[in-house]
């Protein structure tokens, strides 16, 4: 799916700003063929939780309603307008004056839909009938009840599986854009490198008839470095066409190189589409227990992330998303992973500009039944009680679509912290790691992320990932205040997954301590800054010994919000920085460690 940009041959409209917005307190409320009443104004894009002050709105669980108007002018001749959507949280109905256009399922990432045939010039009414409704059928994954009342009405009430709060609505930038009938429909890049030189292969699938393409590269100083024309059948949608590229530079972390591909279809001489995709040229391998970015050993720095921040709650924010960027580089990190979800696809731009390898998540979180029983017994068996596959199948193939060409993306991630030691785990993540296989052009590694509960004895899942991915809290869950024990039992466990699986390189995709910023010991007192420092260099000086250990990102890169519970204090605080971006102690820490490690062949 491409992004919309603006081009001769195209043009985009925002449609973010203020909306009408109203929670229903049974779905039967609900008529879109009548305009709302008793609504509230609020931002978009944002969750709506807390722009609302009212503590019943905030934890809301049910079908709710958003409505704008469009004045638009009558649709040219031959024009497509779309409407899209960069992501609604997490079930959504789109109407234009009450009549259903599309439905999609699924709330972190992007759908549209055309709507020419619904529209009429002058005033129109948009309205989106969505839901926050989670259980075991979707991602992430909830605890779903429902509640009849005695005249027969449904309420709900949700239970997060997840550790991060379930912020919801029309999150990502609602836009309407235009492209003539014959337009690009999809790219997919892949590039070889043979030393100075890279081939570039691309695929096309293009709607509408035309009888010719052209395709050019152009480099960051806007020179055209590379250009070739095909001309074909009127009715040939997919096109494949090879570009060669001399004297490349590469994409490197930290030191990003973006070149800009140009494809124009013509019919008769006549422009019909223009489009532009930057474009970094990279390899990645994995080999030897080392992680090879264009040929050499790189080392993951960095931190899992949410998008959270106060008010806009999980919804896009440019301005914080630049800043946390820009505050990672300063410390010398270059990494994180989008924990635990797809982000925004402004911020993967973001990360192609400004050189952050990341590890692209599917939400693929809370595929663990009753996770609190499990970590006093065995619990429930997961597989047996899950149906969450169709959903899983269509986030791998729907982010993959997505986010395919970014030279940043290094490694997909199909799952956080499930339930892998169970039976059923290996039958149940089999056809996932094919499917991310087959569905990747680039052949990127994948991985699954893994819960400490998961030891490498009883692991059904990591055999097949290409990197070891451990989150791990020795310090914190496990031996709390005791580091020394701590340190043992860390130590023992790399061993053992080394032992299993020989040759893999491992990250630390998680670890870290809450501290409280303020709370101070002389003592090692788990909820202090300081042992929030103490922990985290235990388990870096045990890192620091292994040569297969490729990267750590700490968790979390800052504070965020968390479902209630007495394990939270308002929140999870285990960033290196408040949710408002202070730093604790951490973060001077982390810079003068992260800015001692290079990017490249530490530990080679």
């Amino acid at each position: 799916m491409l992004y919309p940009r603006s081009t001769m041959t195209r043009s985009v409209q925002s449609l973010d700003g203020t909306w009408k917005f109203k929670p229903l307190k049974y779905l039967e409320e609900f008529d879109p063929l009548k305009p709302l009443e008793d609504f509230f104004y609020i931002a978009v894009p944002a969750s709506f939780n807390d722009q609302l002050v009212d503590n019943d709105l905030r934890f809301f669980a049910g079908h709710y309603v958003y409505e704008r108007t469009l004045d638009l002018p009558a649709v040219k001749e031959g024009q497509r307008l779309v409407l899209r959507f960069g992501a609604i949280c997490h079930e959504a109905w789109v109407y234009i004056n009450g009549e259903e256009v599309c439905h999609n399922k699924g709330g972190f990432l992007p759908f549209e839909v055309e709507i020419q045939s619904q529209v009429k010039a002058g005033r129109n009414r948009l309205t989106i009938l969505a839901n926050n409704l989670l259980n075991f059928s979707t991602l992430p994954v909830g605890n779903l009840e429902e509640i009849s009342d005695e005249d027969g009405h449904v309420t709900y009430r949700l239970d997060e599986n997840f550790d991060f709060f379930n912020y919801a609505g029309i999150i990502r930038p609602v836009k309407l854009y235009t492209t003539s009938k014959t337009y690009l429909d999809d790219m997919t890049i892949t590039s070889d490198v043979n030393g100075e030189n890279a081939l570039l292969s691309m695929d096309f699938k293009i709607s509408g008839p035309y009888d010719q393409i052209l395709v050019e590269v152009f480099n960051e100083a806007n020179d055209r470095v590379s250009d070739v024309e095909y001309r074909g059948e009127i009715d040939q949608d997919q096109v494949r066409l090879e570009i060669p590229v001399t004297y490349v530079r590469l994409w490197e972390p930290m030191d990003p190189y973006l070149y800009e591909v140009k494809v124009s279809l013509f019919k008769d001489n006549q422009l019909l589409d223009e489009y532009f995709e930057p474009y970094g040229i990279r390899t990645v391998e994995v080999k030897d227990h080392k992680f090879l970015l264009n040929g050499k050993p790189f080392y993951f720095k960095g931190f899992g992330k949410h998008e959270d921040s106060y008010i806009n709650g999980r919804g896009f924010n440019q301005a914080v998303n630049v800043f946390d960027l820009h505050m990672m580089k300063k410390m010398g990190a270059n990494s994180f992973r989008t924990s635990h979800y797809p982000y925004a696809e402004e911020m993967m731009y973001l990360a192609d500009r400004l050189g952050f390898v990341v590890i692209d998540e599917v939400p693929a979180v809370g595929l663990f039944t009753n996770f609190a029983a499990d970590l006093k017994s065995d619990g429930p068996n997961t597989w047996d009680q899950m149906q969450t596959m169709s959903a899983h199948e269509d986030a791998i193939r729907r982010l993959i679509e997505r986010d395919k060409n970014h030279a940043s993306v290094v490694m997909w991630s199909i799952a956080n912290e499930a339930a892998t030691h169970q039976d059923g785990a290996k039958e149940y993540f089999e056809p996932l790691f094919a499917l991310t296989r087959a569905c990747d052009a680039q052949k990127r590694p994948v991985t699954i992320v893994s819960i400490g509960l998961a030891s490498a004895a009883k692991d059904q899942a990591m055999g097949m990932a290409d990197v070891i991915c451990l989150n791990r809290y020795f310090g914190w869950y496990n031996y709390p205040g005791d580091l020394k024990e701590a340190e043992q039992a860390m130590e023992g466990e790399l061993e053992e997954w080394v032992e299993r699986f020989p040759g893999k390189p491992v990250i630390y995709t998680e670890y870290g301590a809450d501290a409280v910023p303020g709370l101070h010991s002389i003592y090692q007192i788990p909820f202090t800054e300081e042992y929030q420092i103490h922990m985290i260099k235990m388990m870096s000086k045990v890192m620091d010994s292994k040569d297969y250990v490729v990267g750590e990102q700490v968790w979390n890169f800052a504070d965020f919000e968390t479902k209630v519970g007495v394990t939270r204090v308002q929140g999870n605080k285990k960033g290196a920085f408040s949710r408002n971006r202070e730093p604790k102690m951490l973060a001077f820490w982390l810079e003068e460690r992260w800015k001692s490690i290079p990017h490249f062949g530490y530990k080679a």
